[in-house]
């Protein structure tokens, strides 16, 4: 088959922003290529869904069989404004014409200092800022680690329940799941140290009787965690406590109001560095330009990545000057930190978010996702919650008196969806919650069609597993 991308001339028509099955999902082209990659990759990598794509564009992923699946993924918050966003596609061949690597530590170019520039000008924070490059969100992370034990001379790093940060030996003690992130891979790097989050729907306080405390009980109670834990480490210890403004494979929690602030007093009132993790959460996702601007925080240092740079692997570590500036020369750095051809694509990414319209789209997308199906929590009995900000929602299945976590119902949900040409992703602590991360420019037409999609799909899987729990026991 001819790959359009490598076709002389002009650039392929754009795909149609309309879902199209044209054989059973995963199509006979893409089982085949399954199996080719089955016997050469390791199995040590996992697949949602085993097939194989041709072209994306927009809101639209076209496999090798000719399906045309709606994007509800995003590679993981990635393709934020696209698959093929023309801008990123024009900078980065351009780049690809004068040079390909040169590696920033041995010689410079100006697309890395201006990629810095913008996130200095754009993080959260009045004061004044330097970022480093890097080229993964583990790596981020692991750096923001380095630069604050640097420029604080402690060791220890605070981190919180359902947190996710990473793949990386570091990043995977400072992850909360086991299965599958942490799972045979011990043991990992001491100095981590684990406290409460404040989850509303599963909060550390509860009143008597087990009743869901208030939001204000929620973060007081879990504050109350963090000092205590900090106190039986010994809060001088600390160099970081690093936090996602929502968790993400945590299952898209969005913290009880007032916790985010509450962090920030505690970490001012002992000298520790408050990292940001907005990797999944930033740049436009929750329909600001970082998540953390809903709460009016800003971290001493804030972590960028996934939908940085349209696609190509890029991270930033920005931050207050004089953290960013403590570590000795020689200290930061990679190979490929701040490759070339990522730096034009994030500058393009920048330029797609100037008009504002892709935080609007968010925000739109969010209202049209509540309406359709925030009310599934009424209507069901096995909907335990609807959350998030933006394009960065979710759906979690739990039983509703006990909230028991029903993973099987998530993951047969995802299941009816990919056999109907939508693609979602599952998530959460327990496997529980379905998670929406639909590029920033999809159209009103497919984001309504695959949220219908999603929604017949819960009411079957719940009627269903409502009937099976009423029918009498056989004899």
């Amino acid at each position: 088959m001819t790959d359009a991308y490598s076709t002389a001339g002009a650039p392929p028509a754009a795909l149609p922003q309309t879902r199209h099955l044209a054989t059973a999902i995963p199509g006979p082209r893409s089982r085949a290529l399954h199996q080719e990659r089955q016997a050469n990759v390791s199995d040590g990598f996992g697949i949602v869904l085993p097939v194989f794509i041709e072209r994306a564009d927009g809101g639209i992923l076209q496999d090798v069989d000719g399906n045309r699946l709606i994007d509800f993924a995003s590679g993981i918050a990635v393709t934020s404004i696209g698959a093929s966003h023309p801008r990123v596609r024009e900078r980065v061949s351009a780049q690809l014409e004068r040079f390909t690597h040169t590696c920033f530590m041995v010689t410079e170019y100006q697309s890395f200092t201006e990629v810095a520039k913008w996130l200095n000008q754009h993080t959260p924070g009045d004061f004044e800022k330097r970022t480093a490059l890097f080229s993964t969100g583990a790596e981020a992370v692991e750096n923001a680690v380095k630069i604050a034990r640097s420029a604080t001379g402690r060791s220890r790093v605070l981190v919180f329940d359902e947190a996710y940060h990473g793949r990386s030996l570091l990043t995977m003690a400072m992850t909360a799941k086991e299965n599958p992130y942490r799972l045979n891979f011990g043991p990992f790097p001491a100095e981590i140290v684990r406290a409460a989050s404040a989850n509303p729907l599963r909060p550390a306080a509860q009143h008597d009787g087990g009743v869901p405390a208030s939001a204000a009980e929620v973060t007081a109670a879990a504050l109350a965690s963090v000092e205590a834990t900090l106190a039986e480490h010994g809060p001088e210890n600390f160099a970081a406590m690093v936090i996602e403004p929502i968790q993400g494979e945590g299952g898209f929690v969005v913290p009880a109001p007032g916790f985010l602030t509450g962090l920030r007093a505690i970490a001012d009132r002992h000298g520790i560095v408050l990292v940001i993790d907005e990797i999944q959460a930033g740049m436009g996702r929750t329909g600001t330009l970082f998540a953390s601007d809903h709460e009016g925080v800003a971290g001493d240092i804030t972590l960028s990545a996934k939908a940085l740079a349209g696609g190509l692997p890029l991270s930033a570590v920005t931050g207050r000057a004089e953290l960013m500036n403590a570590v000795h020369a020689g200290g930061l750095g990679g190979t490929y930190a701040g490759n070339p051809l990522a730096c034009e694509a994030a500058l393009a990414v920048f330029k797609a978010f100037e008009d504002g319209s892709l935080l609007a789209n968010a925000r739109a997308i969010e209202a049209a996702a509540r309406e359709v199906l925030a009310p599934l929590v009424a209507e069901t009995h096995a909907v335990a919650d609807f959350r998030g900000r933006g394009a960065m929602l979710a759906l979690e299945f739990a039983d509703r008196e006990t909230l028991a976590p029903r993973a099987d119902l998530a993951k047969e949900v995802a299941a009816r969806c990919h056999a109907q040409g939508v693609l979602t992703l599952t998530c959460g602590t327990y496997g529980n919650v379905i998670r929406l991360l639909p590029p920033l420019v999809i159209g009103q037409d497919l984001l309504a069609d695959g949220l219908q999609v999603l929604r017949q799909a819960v009411v079957g899987v719940t009627a269903e597993d409502s009937n099976l729990a009423a029918a009498p026991a056989h004899a």
